[in-house]
């Protein structure tokens, strides 16, 4: 379908991205995630070529649209990184809803006093975090929809199965403005209180085009991102997005010889990782002498980032590639 931003400069939906990814590079893996390991510990992959994201995310946008979640209805996503974590930000894109993510690491009760202030209308999660609703209900009296992402048990509502369409057609992207909010990104708040940071799907295009020039980003791009609210913008830059096998809310307890596989295995040549994660892979490495060949550029934020931890890692890195430190990225980026 015909992006309306192509002929209109106030028009922007930050989807038209992977659109045009998925006409560009249909059969190019999109987003990769770990799918179990065999008796000898090797890891098998899932993924979704862009094309197929592309797709997926049209079958659930119109899912979305008929359960009552449409342009501007602010939607709390509770989805660990996954293929389904993917299908649905972009879905939710398309539809020109707006996407409500809270960083799972600053603990039950920061978490659900930043949802009770944002004020959704809509609720999608996995089991376990509908569970957590139903124990504290007073947190979520705006929320009329409901979304498992899973097996739905006593709770009423919809499963993500059940939106999903049973064949593919074209998606008409939302014709949202630039100025039209597109997402709510919390983070740990490791700079202060937890913040709700407001991105317009015209935040999210200029920064994806920023993002793409300063990096240099080439067609061949792999990347993984430890921090799942960073890692969504990949597939829309046209970049492999590796899902690490490690929980993401306990970074600095990261098994690190699964980031050195992930990065191994798929020839991983972007990543984001925080300062806790990147010291405790660089002292596994550096130990065993590793390298993390395919790695062009590192990125660490989240906290302050210590010389002693950029020298570490850097022992692992090949000649050439280098490691960047924004800080404050979530407050900051979006300006």
């Amino acid at each position: 379908m015909p992006d309306p931003a192509e002929s209109d400069p106030i028009l922007v939906n930050v989807a038209s991205h992977l659109r045009r990814a998925a006409q560009a590079r249909p059969f190019k893996r999109a987003v990769v995630c770990p799918s179990g390991r065999d008796r000898s510990g090797r890891v098998a992959y899932a993924h979704l070529t862009f094309q197929q994201l592309d797709r997926e995310s049209d079958r659930l946008a119109y899912g979305l649209q008929r359960a009552g979640i449409g342009r501007g209805v602010r939607t709390i996503l509770m989805v660990r990184p996954s293929i389904a974590f993917f299908e649905l930000i972009f879905a939710v894109f398309k539809v020109g809803a707006v996407s409500v993510v809270v960083d799972p690491g600053m603990g039950v009760r920061r978490m659900l006093a930043c949802f009770r202030s944002i004020r959704s209308q809509a609720f999608v999660g996995v089991p376990l975090a509908h569970a957590v609703r139903t124990l504290f209900p007073n947190y979520f009296g705006t929320v009329t929809t409901w979304v498992t992402v899973g097996r739905r048990w006593f709770w009423g509502g919809h499963t993500l199965d059940q939106l999903r369409g049973p064949a593919w057609k074209p998606f008409e992207l939302a014709p949202t403005a630039r100025d039209e909010t597109a997402a709510i990104l919390f983070t740990t708040g490791s700079t202060g209180p937890a913040r709700g940071a407001v991105y317009t799907h015209g935040n999210f295009d200029a920064q994806l085009r920023q993002i793409a020039a300063h990096l240099d980003f080439q067609p061949d791009e792999v990347d993984l991102s430890t921090f799942p609210l960073f890692a969504l913008f990949y597939p829309a830059l046209g970049v492999t997005a590796v899902v690490p096998d490690m929980d993401p809310t306990r970074p600095g307890n990261a098994n690190p010889r699964r980031i050195i596989e992930a990065v191994l295995n798929q020839g991983v040549t972007n990543m984001f990782a925080s300062p806790a994660l990147l010291e405790r892979v660089g002292s596994y490495g550096r130990s065993r002498g590793i390298v993390l060949a395919p790695l062009k550029r590192v990125i660490s934020a989240g906290a302050p980032v210590p010389a002693r931890t950029i020298e570490l890692f850097t022992q692992l890195l090949p000649e050439g590639a280098a490691i960047h430190t924004p800080y404050g990225a979530t407050e900051a980026v979006p300006v």
